[in-house]
């Protein structure tokens, strides 16, 4: 369930008209609901209640900072007690600008400098998910020179399908994280020796956009038997990191896991491990919690085929469909209950600027509003400058009120950036 719904004809973002926010902010633009992200992250903590329950122990909820670090969405998810998984120094100083406590914020991704490890290490961040040996080695080696420990886990890599599309399937044998599962037990045991290091546990992320949990539960057979060996081997387990990657409803048909039904398969896997376990939400919270609102800029007559419906947004705005084919609902803002066929596209020149290809739409024309359904996740956060046009505004809605939380960004202020040196000046 989102808050944007149709009232009187027409869009609405919560108690906001799209209209007034396309008129007073302009188009393209990314449009946030507070209700629903707060509500996202209220259903998937309520989700998980078996699993505290059964641990007696509250997890730990760290939103991918990834999948939507704007300042204002992150201070909603850490106000609603959500902590963030970053994998970048500056999505680490993001989360903590927005108000994440330092403790609730889980370090991953398979190439942390040694500044960012640094950088951790200064933070005191809760927990570093080493990715290789060699990562292990250089942080153990920062802390103790400064005679610090850093609290870690050492994410596996269990070798499963997570069957979603192959650029964000991440646990697989030829994927690059994680350390290989059959050499987890070696390389846990080298790195829990050395100083400056409390290796605590492990951590298993196999994919995004997941819609079946067989995968994950499988991975997490693969990761509470490696806890039994770990232990057997001598080692102190006490946190497990399962990751994130459930799926979202992106267009009719596709059915993901609830949080609930996720929460309960989580408590059946994890029976007797007795541990600490963390989570790392992305999608599932922001995904629904927000649109990409546009406006046609004209229809064009096709070929032999259907027309071009030609809106400001473009792929550097919205870079999912070009880079991974994915489907975002596309309706009108004001909708006149009339349907066509169209091609949806951009105006960047690259014919991957395609939005969607003969689907039947709401009937749209010149200057109409419409909306890509979907967009609070891996939206804004993926843009770029291509074709020299600047970065779009987000907005966040809260009821009545709205605010711009991230300004739109005009190309000439990119330009702002470049300099063209003296030896190509003319004399």
């Amino acid at each position: 369930m989102d808050h944007f719904t149709y009232k009187n004809g027409e869009l609405y973002a919560e108690d906001v008209p799209l209209s007034r926010i396309a008129d007073e902010v302009g188009t393209p633009v990314y449009v946030y609901s507070r209700a629903t992200l707060e509500r996202h992250a209220r259903v998937f903590r309520e989700g998980l209640a078996p699993v505290a329950q059964a641990t007696r122990r509250e997890p730990l909820v760290a939103f991918a900072v990834k999948s939507n670090p704007n300042l204002a969405v992150l201070r909603v998810l850490s106000r609603a007690g959500c902590g963030a998984d970053v994998v970048s120094g500056g999505e680490l100083v993001r989360a903590m600008t927005a108000g994440v406590p330092a403790d609730k914020i889980v370090f991953s991704g398979v190439g942390k400098t040694r500044a960012e490890l640094q950088l951790g290490l200064d933070r005191q961040i809760g927990q570093f998910n080493i990715e290789s040996s060699e990562e292990g080695r250089e942080l153990a080696e920062l802390a103790a020179s400064q005679g610090r420990v850093a609290q870690a886990t050492l994410r596996i890599n269990p070798d499963v399908d997570a069957k979603t599309h192959e650029k964000i399937s991440t646990g697989r044998a030829e994927n690059k994280f994680g350390i290989p599962l059959v050499r987890a037990r070696e390389v846990f045991g080298e790195l829990a020796a050395l100083e400056g290091l409390n290796l605590r546990g492990v951590a298993v992320h196999i994919g995004s956009q997941l819609l079946d949990l067989e995968p994950l539960e499988t991975a997490f057979a693969k990761v509470g038997q490696l806890v039994a060996d770990l232990r057997a081997d001598g080692h102190t387990i006490t946190h497990v990191d399962l990751g994130g990657g459930l799926g979202v409803t992106y267009k009719d048909g596709e059915v993901p896991p609830t949080p609930a039904e996720y929460g309960a398969m989580v408590a059946r896997a994890t029976v007797g491990w007795d541990v600490h376990l963390t989570f790392e939400p992305g999608r599932v919270i922001a995904g629904n919690a927000g649109v990409l609102l546009t406006r046609v800029v004209r229809v064009k007559r096709g070929g032999n085929g259907p027309p071009f419906v030609i809106v400001d947004a473009a792929m550097n705005d919205l870079a999912r469909p070009a880079m991974y084919g994915a489907w975002h609902d596309f309706d009108a803002v004001m909708p006149t209950g009339e349907r066509m066929v169209a091609n949806i596209v951009g105006p960047i020149c690259e014919t991957g600027d395609t939005f969607a290809t003969d689907r039947e739409v709401d009937a749209l024309q010149s200057g109409e509003l419409a909306v890509f359904r979907t967009a609070g996740a891996y939206g804004a956060t993926m843009a770029s400058s291509y074709n020299s046009r600047g970065f779009v505004p987000e907005v966040l809605v809260d009821g009545e009120q709205f605010a711009v939380v991230a300004d739109r960004i005009p190309a000439d202020a990119i330009m702002d950036a470049e300099r063209v040196p003296d030896f190509l000046l003319d004399d």
